[in-house]
């Protein structure tokens, strides 16, 4: 019983400070970086499209700056 309890007890430890069991990125440096790249750059793409959706990227009629709202 005690053995058992060691060994669960150790299994519990060593899971829990491994990380994640699938990795998230590759292994080869070039290409970490370039899905990190990607993965940041589509982050910031779906911000855009959120600013989009909720029209906040209108310009703001408020302002005491005069802004041409067509194509120039």
């Amino acid at each position: 019983m005690r053995r058992m309890l060691l060994a669960l007890s150790l299994a519990w430890l060593v899971t829990t400070s491994s990380g994640c069991i699938i990795p998230g990125y590759s292994g080869d440096p070039v290409r970490r970086a370039q899905e990190a790249i990607y993965t940041s750059e589509n982050l910031r793409l779906l911000q855009d499209e959120w600013e989009r959706f909720w029209l906040l990227d209108q310009p703001d009629h408020m302002t005491p700056f005069r802004t041409h709202g067509g194509l120039i």
